[in-house]
């Protein structure tokens, strides 16, 4: 795009690089701290004794990928001025903080929940740049210029 990107747009941008970053920690740990996931998970589930504890490692991995290259080609169109990429990056930072929440029950080590807290900071603060003014009016602008009103 030709002109200026406002600063709403640019922090969103570094928001979801570091979020990208962030989940691909949060999945090197999950194969580094398996034993750890496993035995939290058990701890929390003795009357299960029949029950096989989850395999967290490859729904780790498969979340990391899909969430890196829907953030990567969503970001693509946030950044040329798309609204419906906003509302789906809106979206997917909501389902990636409840999903960051949701794995918080099942107690994992501190530096899982170190890990979480961050993320969920991480989220919020995309959620400030994606519907901030600046960026509403970037939107818009963009908008207005692909679709010229006629009026003859």
């Amino acid at each position: 795009m030709s002109r200026q990107q406002p600063r709403s747009v640019s922090g969103a941008t570094w928001v979801i690089g570091g979020l990208v970053v962030l989940s691909g920690l949060t999945a090197l740990l999950t194969v580094l701290m398996r034993d750890d996931l496993v035995r939290a998970w058990a701890a929390g589930h003795p009357d299960e004794s029949g029950v096989k504890p989850p395999s967290f490692v490859p729904v780790a991995i498969v979340l990391f990928v899909v969430f890196a290259l829907l953030a990567g080609v969503l970001t693509m169109f946030f950044r040329s001025g798309h609204n419906w990429a906003r509302l789906s990056l809106t979206a997917l930072v909501c389902f990636m903080a409840v999903a960051t929440l949701a794995g918080l029950r099942t107690g994992p080590p501190t530096l899982f929940l170190l890990v979480s807290v961050v993320s969920v900071v991480l989220d919020l603060a995309l959620l400030f740049f994606l519907w901030h003014r600046d960026t509403s009016a970037y939107i818009g602008h963009t908008w207005r210029a692909a679709h010229p009103v006629d009026r003859d």
